[in-house]
């Protein structure tokens, strides 16, 4: 495409009118719908488009996605869907909260970015709040914006404060995209198309296995090999929202103590009160080293990550050089406001305790349908709001999500495990909403039992 900056002044403008023009008619929705799939297709990733229910069973008209509310969103042409996917984990406080959304709109009239030279208030007012809600001891934080940069800085401050190089993870783990986050994913579907990645050893071994752990940190201190970490989901998300044996995440404080090595929870997806506690590892009642956080943290209206570690593991953070780490955009003005107001509203409603009320209400009804379709699942998983429903094969998977698509019901599989779905609703879905949630998913599994070919 040539340049053309006339072109893209006039496409800016008339867009900058649409987004301050509010509501738009049929007529126009539906131009905005193709102008939307051209624009996917040709200057952002084309695949993307093949991928998404969104397109692919939304029928003529592709669901472009407009404004929303609580758990519900409404597409451009006014069609309803009960979010049950809660932008992966982003939208614990739902759709544009308006306590969060008022925060942020109040810090915009006054100054939406740091100058990085002096002292900008909410960036100490966000660590402080960190530092009283994290487990333990935890008291340093430092604020960039997506969960992949927050585990780069784990990686980062486990390194330099051990002066070691090896880390520990799981298979099926997802951490992030970036090159040090992805050396230490567990699925090669990531992994392979890059080639080379972290040059420091990464031991991968099966998740919720203490004893893989174990016998991984006996061999690496038998030959000679520094590890610096073991790096783990509290509750693996990605994955399908595997919830490891109760015994694992002690067992790994009292393996990694023994070995004199760091232990760090990748609470990007699980913190914030997703699983029925305010963090994963509080139904163990462990406190990690070190701690990242990212999706939910920005009430689901700004992009916000940290990784926060206790006052001894952060000095190298401060000395000598206290620039070690740093990010021009990451913790923000409008970031740090949208953090502390979610925090303010995940406090005062207690959504952690609403996450585990509702998932104490869905899990059995989910399990219980399992048991009536064994031809078609093969287990429920996950605790609170963070479900995986596993299905016999990815075909099975794939009809299950298109035929909630088309009951007005999101969810999402995963590129690598097509054959399982998450839900992963809001926090604030409503007890009627989870019902419907129910109501369509069961008959979505009873038309598969009807329609589908078994083996």
């Amino acid at each position: 495409m040539p340049q053309s900056l006339q072109e893209a002044l006039a496409y800016s403008d008339r867009w900058l009118q649409i987004i301050h023009g509010g509501d738009v008619g049929e007529a126009q929705a539906k131009q905005i719908i193709e102008e939307s799939k051209n624009n996917f297709a040709e200057h952002f990733n084309r695949g993307w488009l093949e991928y998404r229910k969104s397109v692919t069973e939304a029928g003529d008209w592709a669901c472009v996605e407009w404004k929303g509310s609580g758990a519900v969103f409404r597409d451009i042409l006014g069609r309803e869907y009960i979010d049950c996917l809660g932008g992966y984990g982003m939208m614990d406080l739902g759709w544009s909260h308006p306590d969060v959304v008022s925060a942020v709109r109040a810090q915009l009239q006054r100054t939406p970015m740091p100058s990085q030279e002096l002292i900008d208030p909410l960036r100490g007012v966000l660590a402080r709040l960190m530092a009283e809600i994290t487990p333990g001891d935890i008291q340093y934080s430092f604020f960039a914006a997506s969960g992949t940069e927050a585990i780069e800085g784990a990686i980062k401050l486990a390194k330099m404060y051990t002066h070691k190089n090896g880390f520990i993870v799981a298979v099926k783990a997802f951490h992030g995209k970036t090159m040090g986050s992805l050396s230490m994913m567990g699925k090669s579907d990531y992994r392979t198309p890059p080639g080379t990645l972290y040059g420091g050893p990464v031991y991968h071994v099966p998740y919720g296995d203490a004893d893989a752990v174990e016998r991984q940190l006996d061999i690496c201190a038998k030959v000679g090999i520094e590890i610096a970490a073991v790096l783990m989901e509290p509750i693996q998300g990605e994955a399908g929202a595997i919830v490891p044996p109760d015994d694992f995440w002690p067992r790994l404080r009292e393996i990694t103590r023994r070995y004199g090595v760091l232990l760090i929870a990748d609470e990007v997806q699980t913190g914030m009160g997703r699983t029925g506690k305010l963090w994963g590892v509080e139904h163990w009642e462990v406190v990690p080293d070190i701690l990242a956080v990212a999706k939910s943290l920005g009430g689901g209206v700004m992009p916000i990550s940290a990784f926060c570690a206790n006052a001894e593991i952060w000095q190298v953070m401060m000395d000598p050089n206290p620039f070690i780490h740093t990010t021009t955009t990451g913790g923000g003005a409008l970031a740090c406001s949208a953090a502390i107001a979610a925090i303010n509203v995940t406090l005062r409603d207690r959504l952690w305790e609403q996450a585990a009320q509702k998932g104490n209400y869905l899990l059995p009804r989910l399990h219980a349908l399992a048991e009536k379709y064994p031809h078609i699942f093969n287990s429920v998983t996950g605790k609170g709001l963070l479900i995986g429903l596993h299905f016999k094969d990815s075909a099975i998977g794939y009809k299950a999500a298109a035929g909630l698509f088309q009951r007005g019901v999101l969810v999402a599989g995963t590129l690598t495990s097509a054959h399982t779905i998450r839900i992963e609703p809001p926090l604030v879905i409503t007890q009627e909403q989870l019902d419907q949630v129910l109501d369509r998913l069961t008959d979505v599994i009873e038309e598969i039992a009807r329609t589908h070919s078994f083996d």
